[in-house]
């Protein structure tokens, strides 16, 4: 089942990776994206961190998609976070 749209959280300088969470069935699902793959998908590099929001919602659609994908073949366990990295892109 998908995941549905919830919150941006913003971009994790510390950890280079921007934060989100999404629903599923009314339930908060943490979810990030690296730096890298969100460079990735946008078909750029070196995003600047103030930037990132931007990038973000600009291809919300698309990370969020995945993000439900990579839930679905996920254990389901408590408190597990949806880690999206170059790897699940695919190409």
């Amino acid at each position: 089942m998908p995941l549905t749209r919830d919150r941006i959280i913003g971009h994790d300088l510390e950890r280079l990776a921007f934060r989100f969470t999404m629903l599923n069935e009314g339930e908060a699902v943490h979810c990030q994206i690296s730096d890298a793959a969100m460079d990735e998908l946008a078909g750029m590099q070196g995003t600047e961190s103030i930037a990132r929001q931007a990038q973000f919602l600009s291809l919300r659609e698309t990370i969020e998609r995945i993000a439900s994908e990579i839930y679905d073949e996920a254990p389901r366990v408590q408190g597990y976070v949806v880690r999206i990295f170059m790897r699940h892109l695919g190409g």
